[in-house]
């Protein structure tokens, strides 16, 4: 039996050529020597192309798009995308389904990071740090009065999205005596009056947040999730924070509320467009905080990511089925049968 093949995507390495995530979790791969190979692709891809489908049975991938047409041709061999991370709205899930080619995430590994971000993003907007930075480094220090922050104290939170970031955020803000509010159609409410908060509609935690974040994921439902009319629900004094995708936001929405003064600011770690455009009129503006979708990369976070997402590259190289298997429809297909 010839080995599993691996190819891991270039824009996992840093500028010097040395993997982002470290060099640890590679072990993963190289204690499977006996029934995989490995490598980094050749070529950097902004899409995955049948030529690299037809090349790999695996590709672990952190930002390259998997598409229909990438499985399209007859001689495609891959059997397992492997994202770097827990979102997968860059891949194609229907399509793989239908060729049989499995789809994992690591959601397990981003809880902590991302909470940890959320909550930053909340800390930062409240003091007005980056504000008072700018006063500090250009010698406005005379206009601090200005600028007063927002305690925490009795505001609310209020989360969208309560899958395991969401879940995540409630526990590690429960310490700063928060109203907590959460909007999601398949929480259970039990286990979220557990973590301090109540679950309400989206538009009541709208209406009633002090900082409304974004922590679902990207699908047919949740794309422009925060258009105008969510927009309009939210207080002129609230925050909005996105660490979930751009497109859960209706951004040309948010950018004129922003620019009318219709909320008091925004955290941004995502955008419709990435990388941002740099005319982009969010980069102007005093009360947006912005961060280039990667402000919870840290090393704890891409290692236990990298940890997790090649240990399902082994697991399926092994003939195992994968921890964290977003479509297991999949491995209905007659081709998952004969290559795994």
């Amino acid at each position: 039996m010839s080995l599993f093949k691996v190819g891991l995507t270039r824009d996992l390495l840093t500028a010097s050529g040395q993997p982002s995530f470290g060099s640890g979790p590679l072990d993963v791969l190289k204690k499977a020597a006996d029934v995989l190979q490995w490598e980094y692709m050749p070529e950097s891809v902004t899409e995955v192309t049948p030529d690299l489908a037809s090349r790999y049975d695996a590709i672990y991938v952190n930002a390259p798009k998997v598409t229909a047409a990438s499985v399209a041709r007859s001689d495609c061999r891959l059997a397992l995308i492997a994202r770097h991370g827990v979102g997968y709205d860059s891949v194609d899930i229907p399509a793989m389904t239908r060729a049989g080619v499995l789809v994992t995430n690591t959601p397990i590994a981003v809880r902590r990071p991302v909470a940890t971000m959320a909550i930053t993003y909340v800390l930062a907007l409240a003091h007005k740090m980056l504000i008072k930075d700018r006063l500090t480094r250009t010698g406005k220090w005379e206009q601090r009065n200005e600028h007063m922050g927002r305690g925490l104290t009795g505001r609310t939170l209020g989360i969208v999205g309560v899958g395991g970031t969401g879940q995540e955020t409630l526990k590690l803000v429960r310490g700063f005596e928060m109203r907590l509010l959460a909007a999601d159609p398949y929480a259970d409410a039990v286990k979220v009056e557990a973590l301090g908060a109540k679950l309400v509609s989206l538009p009541t935690l709208l209406r009633e947040s002090d900082f409304v974040l974004l922590t679902c994921l990207l699908n047919d439902e949740t794309r422009h999730l925060i258009n105008a009319e969510a927009l309009a629900l939210m207080k002129t004094t609230a925050y909005l924070i996105n660490v979930a995708r751009g497109s859960v936001i209706d951004e040309p929405a948010l950018i004129k509320a922003l620019q009318e003064n219709r909320i008091a600011g925004a955290g941004l770690d995502v955008f419709e467009q990435e990388p941002i455009a740099p005319d982009n009129p969010l980069l102007t503006m005093d009360h947006v905080i912005v961060s280039p979708h990667a402000l919870c990369w840290t090393d704890e976070n891409f290692n236990a990511i990298a940890i997790d997402g090649l240990t399902s590259v082994v697991e399926v190289a092994r003939r195992k089925r994968p921890a964290h298997l977003v479509n297991p429809d999949a491995l209905k297909a007659p081709r998952w049968a004969h290559l795994c």
